[in-house]
This record gives structure tokens, sequence and C-alpha cells, in this order.
């Protein structure tokens, strides 16, 4: 047992060093490595755009976005913690402002009926049960929250200061994800 115990610590320390030149690279201003990182992370980063706004085109933006202030602020990064927590996180942070920005020239005050997740909905067939359809057609507020807490793991406290809202709002908004979306899957 020792003998594969040892291996799997060598690929994963392996793997941590492959990151870490490829990272050094980054730092340095290479940018073939900057694209070997951008392919490897862009699925991840625009999973979480997605989940963050609701909206393909935004996400798409949002995951762009993140990107172009990955690449000027790589230098931040101080292997303090994984090298994808720390992207995870920089993307949230990104994606919250994107929407901030985007909400006033966009006009986006939470109107379902624009929504093209509403469409997605009406088309799908009454026997499934796809709860990320259901994610998009929250609140932008209660998508937010409910995303950050229930798929992504953050506390209400960490939510908050993302955001900027008070903890209870952010505790208010996730339990009025929970409500909307179990009424919506027919369990409330």
């Amino acid at each position: 047992m020792t003998e594969y115990s040892n291996i799997v610590a060598a690929e994963h320390k392996f793997a941590t060093d492959e990151e870490r030149h490829l990272l050094l690279a980054v730092k340095n201003g290479n940018r073939q490595a900057y694209h070997q990182l951008y392919h490897r992370y862009i699925g991840q980063v625009y999973a979480l755009c997605y989940r963050l706004t609701g909206d393909k085109s935004l996400a798409e933006d949002a995951s762009q976005e993140v990107f172009i202030q990955l690449w000027r602020k790589i230098g931040d990064y101080s292997e303090q913690s994984k090298f994808s927590t720390w992207l995870h996180t920089v993307t949230s942070h990104i994606t919250i402002s994107y929407i901030r920005k985007q909400r006033g020239w966009v006009q986006r005050m939470l109107n379902i009926e624009s929504s093209s997740a509403v469409n997605d909905i009406a088309e799908a067939s009454a026997g499934e049960v796809d709860i990320e359809k259901y994610v998009l057609r929250l609140p932008e507020r209660a998508r937010i929250v409910f995303v950050l807490h229930a798929i992504e793991g953050y506390r209400h406290e960490e939510i908050a200061q993302m955001t900027n809202m008070a903890i209870g709002t952010s505790k208010a908004q996730f339990h009025r994800a929970k409500q909307l979306l179990e009424e919506w899957m027919g369990y409330a």
C-alpha cells in the first residue's frame, strides 16, 4: 500500500509543480503560458459566470473580463492557496462587479419576462426537472446568493462582503431563492 500512496503523492506534487511553472511563466509575461492557463480554466470560469449572471451572453463577457483582469493581476496571486481557489474567488468578485455595471446599462431590473431562461423553461417538457433552469429564473440578487451559498459553498458572511449587502440580507435572499425553487418545482 505504501508503494501506491507514494505514487499518488508524486503525481500530486508533479501537477502542482507543473502549475507553478505555468503560473511563473504567466507572471513573467509569457503569452503562450497564459493561453494554456486560459484553456485549462475557461470552462470552470464560464460555468461560474453563467450561474451568477443567468445569461449566456453576459457570462461570456464576464468570463472574458475575468481573464483580462487575470492577465493584469496575476502578480497578486501569492500561492497561499490553490490557484483554482484563488481564481474562483477572483471570478466571483469580477462577475458580481460586472453584473452591477451591466445592470444599469442593460436595465436588468429583475424582469423575468425578458429573460432567456423563461424561454428555455417553456421549451422543456413537463416531466423534466433541471435545477439549473430554475436557478436561472431566480431574481438576480436571490440567484447570486443561492449560487454562491448552495452551489459554491460560500458562507453568508463572505457573500455579504462580496456583494456589499448585510449578512441578514444574504440569508433572506437565500431563503427567498429556496422558497421560489420549491414552489416552481412543486415541493411547496
